[in-house]
């Protein structure tokens, strides 16, 4: 699987924006395939003009402490990159290591907030609460 830095590394590689976002979408291309039955309201993102699932899954790490894993779809190619590059920098990790990274600024490092429409800005913006949410909810139901 591709780290955040990997593609940090490869975005700065990529001086035209047709060839970042051919990049981030080939990332979505990699996505691991969304169950059909986890297309459902419950795991769609409001929010976002395309349509956005994300599926979450509660595993316990060997001292008992929460760690959120994530699949994601959307009918959008774009879209599907950008959740893959979400999924990088939030699946897999505790609540405490979601709510402490940026994933806005990070995306802000990428140059996005300058070449994705206010839409699609927004979109991403919801994954990324829903994301910190369900975080939150699992400490206080961890506490």
């Amino acid at each position: 699987m591709t780290t955040i830095d990997e593609i940090r590394d490869n975005f700065s590689l990529l001086d035209e924006w047709e060839d970042r976002y051919r990049y981030v979408i080939e990332l979505g291309r990699e996505l691991e395939p969304l169950p059909e039955e986890e297309h459902s309201a419950e795991n769609k993102v409001q929010g976002c003009v395309s349509q956005v699932w994300l599926s979450k899954r509660t595993e316990r790490d060997a001292n008992g402490e929460p760690r959120l894993a994530y699949l994601g779809d959307s009918d959008a190619h774009i879209v599907r990159g950008l959740i893959a590059i979400v999924l990088t920098l939030y699946s897999d990790r505790t609540p405490k290591e979601i709510l402490s990274m940026d994933a806005i600024a990070l995306f802000d490092e990428f140059g996005f907030r300058d070449h994705l429409t206010p839409q699609r800005s927004n979109g991403l913006r919801s994954m990324v609460e829903r994301i910190r949410t369900d975080a939150r909810e699992a400490l206080e139901s961890a506490s």
